[in-house]
């Protein structure tokens, strides 16, 4: 092959590449200006019957790449101390902007709380066994919501339906500090939520 015919090649892969990236984004983007416009002056109502007096505390995208996942809220009382996340009641809602697999969210909410704090391979298996069945598969508008009692107490929704309940202070302690801990790989979106940014 001669290298014109070499670099033509490359440069019709690139093409097709670039084409469906710009697909890809394109559909993104109704999704991201509906979240980004949406107006929030109530919690939803799952939160509301246990949190009567939750405030929208902070809001903010995750994006991988450029593109919107999902749009995290974090629901809770005038008195929320963020240092003391474990120890407080709250709720952290998840918008979703595109598919994601139930299983997947499960096993990437494991890796995350390794980075929070150790814990055993025994709770690794229970915790990802017990997400799974909390977390269905999501698609675009899709809400899952997390509500802690303050006291180890978890509870889960899916677009306001109840899925999965836990009473386990250092699961709630390491799934939340996903979002909440000093410790998060997300900084910004953290400062966000607690109202720094």
């Amino acid at each position: 092959m001669s290298h014109h015919s070499t670099d033509l090649s490359r440069r019709q892969t690139l093409c097709t590449l670039a084409a469906g990236c710009l697909t890809f984004c394109a559909t993104a983007v109704p999704t991201m200006n509906a979240l980004a416009a949406a107006p929030l002056t109530t919690a939803p109502t799952e939160v509301v019957a246990d949190l009567k007096l939750a405030q929208l505390r902070g809001r903010a995208p995750l994006r991988f790449f450029g593109l919107l996942v999902y749009e995290a809220r974090l629901w809770a009382l005038p008195a929320f101390e963020p240092e003391r996340y474990d120890q407080l009641p709250f709720a952290l809602e998840l918008e979703y902007a595109r598919k994601l697999e139930g299983d997947a969210i499960a096993e990437r909410s494991v890796a995350e709380m390794r980075r929070v704090g150790e814990f055993t391979e025994a709770q690794s298996k229970a915790w990802l066994a017990f997400m799974n069945q909390a977390f269905p598969n999501v698609g675009a508008q899709d809400r899952l919501i997390g509500l802690h009692d303050g006291t180890g107490g978890v509870r889960f929704y899916f677009n306001g339906k109840p899925t999965a309940a836990i009473n386990d202070k250092a699961f709630a302690r390491l799934f939340f500090g996903i979002w909440l801990s000093p410790k998060t790989s997300a900084p910004g979106l953290r400062n966000a939520l607690i109202g720094k940014a």
